[in-house]
């Protein structure tokens, strides 16, 4: 089908069956959003420096010199820096409800409006190999996708297909959900939870980028990191869609 039918196709089903906003269930409205409305698009918080260089927080109002992040404080990165689109909070996080636990992909096309909208994350990136958090093959099989390879793929989009992305890392260890731990305790059951994926290549003066939904305590992130730097990774960054 031509793009140009397709898009009048898509219009026409717009109208008769309208989109709902899956933020707060009003009609989508806000275009170029898709799914939606003007008054959850006023609340997305993009962030902006300053911010930490290690997790992408925002610093709010005046800051002179260093800051400690409370956000990242003592996490010891295995990585050069990080970046976050934007706050997982309000609709951002209804988004990556969507995507993780409803299997709704369709989310992914206001992610990439979003990651448009962030021209120091797509500068960032221009040049680099990012490199999702993996899933352990249990649970890929019964999500059906890795939603951090999902949003690789939506941010290279948005970079105008510059970045490659490749399946680099692999989850040896099938660990319990994160949610629930604090940092200690997040590094305890991530040990050894991740390993260089079969086959891999890792060129060491090469860009890469480390991608996942959220930033919440780094250890995730720092996990995947190790492997790689271990791995002869020299020049390694973090990128986020969401941060908190």
């Amino acid at each position: 089908m031509k793009p140009r039918v397709a898009a009048a196709l898509g219009a026409v089903a717009d109208v008769v069956f309208p989109r709902s906003c899956v933020a707060c269930g009003g009609m989508a409205d806000a275009a170029p959003y898709r799914h939606l409305c003007s008054r959850c698009v006023a609340q997305i918080d993009f962030i902006h420096p300053p911010c930490c260089e290690t997790c992408g927080a925002p610093f709010y109002g005046f800051v002179d010199g260093e800051r400690c992040c409370p956000h990242c404080e003592g996490l010891s990165p295995a990585y050069r820096s990080g970046r976050a689109a934007v706050l997982s909070k309000g609709p951002i996080r209804a988004l990556i409800h969507e995507l993780k636990y409803r299997r709704h992909l369709f989310v992914l096309e206001d992610v990439e409006v979003i990651f448009r909208a962030c021209p120091r994350i797509l500068e960032f990136v221009a040049d680099a190999t990012l490199v999702p958090v993996p899933l352990h093959p249990r649970k890929q099989r019964e999500r059906g996708y890795n939603q951090s390879e999902l949003l690789a793929e939506t941010l290279a989009r948005a970079a105008s297909g510059k970045p490659q992305v490749q399946n680099l890392l692999r989850r040896s260890v099938d660990t319990t959900t994160q949610t629930a731990f604090d940092r200690k305790a997040r590094l305890a059951n991530l040990k050894n939870a991740f390993a260089l994926a079969e086959k891999a290549v890792i060129t060491p003066g090469h860009h890469y980028v480390l991608v996942d939904d959220v930033f919440t305590t780094g250890s995730t992130l720092n996990s995947c990191a190790r492997v790689l730097r271990h791995a002869g990774c020299l020049n390694l960054d973090v990128v986020t869609f969401g941060h908190g």
